[in-house]
């Protein structure tokens, strides 16, 4: 299995280790086996993962791409119900993916039988929903925010969890569930709608954050949406 590139350094959680993958999670990392790019674990599943246990329910799993391995993804998945989001097409499409470039910022669902996204009954789908998230990379660095010019060294930003699968580092996954990878309109509009289960992975994930991630987190959040509320809990 091809994960994305894991580091053991000084940033590394250190809790007790749990290596038994929930269900879902462990349903898709086996149907990535052979993906030929790099992947990682992200959203609620990657803050639960840093845990070593689930905390919540979880609607799907979230994988992180970056924008130039789509191909690869497509080319993984032949006959599956994929659908993809992009600027050019609308949030409620459920037209079938046909390998066309995406533009960021995109997405792309497998989607289960039943699901509304659900293109084909002709089509493979997935035993528990999931989608990939495709995220921007320079060189050695995964580009979070490009107008912000914050971008982290691949060997910090993603690294092995307690279940053993390359994970958004605890400090990442909060900066997306925070908005501050979007526009400062987007990011405005998210800090007044913050979903209930980000507050919970923020709450989750405080515990375990170094103080090196904590400050990183209420730097950069600062930088890109000064009056987010979650940085009263950062300082």
């Amino acid at each position: 299995m091809r994960h994305a590139a894991q580091a053991t350094d000084h940033h590394t959680v250190d809790e007790p280790s749990s290596r038994e993958v929930p269900e879902a999670v462990a349903y898709v990392r086996d149907l990535l086996d052979g993906l030929g790019a790099a992947w990682v674990l992200c959203g609620g599943w990657a803050a639960d993962a840093w845990l070593g246990r689930q905390t919540r329910d979880h609607g799907d799993v979230d994988i992180a791409v970056f924008h130039h391995d789509q191909r690869a993804v497509f080319e993984h998945f032949p006959g599956w119900a994929l659908v993809a989001h992009d600027p050019g097409v609308p949030d409620d499409t459920t037209e079938q993916w046909n390998g066309r470039p995406l533009d960021l910022p995109a997405h792309i669902h497998l989607p289960e039988l039943h699901s509304p996204l659900s293109t084909s009954a002709t089509l493979t789908h997935t035993e528990f929903g999931f989608e990939f998230l495709l995220n921007e990379r320079s060189g050695h660095d995964w580009v979070l925010n490009r107008e912000h010019g914050i971008a982290v060294p691949l060997e910090r930003a993603v690294q092995t969890s307690q279940w053993g699968l390359a994970t958004a580092a605890p400090e990442i996954v909060l900066f997306f569930k925070a908005g501050g990878h979007l526009t400062p309109d987007q990011a405005h509009a998210a800090n007044d709608v913050l979903r209930p289960h980000d507050e919970q992975d923020l709450l989750a994930l405080l515990p375990i954050l170094t103080t090196d991630r904590r400050t990183w987190l209420a730097h950069t959040l600062g930088k890109t949406h000064p009056g987010h509320r979650w940085l009263t809990h950062l300082h």
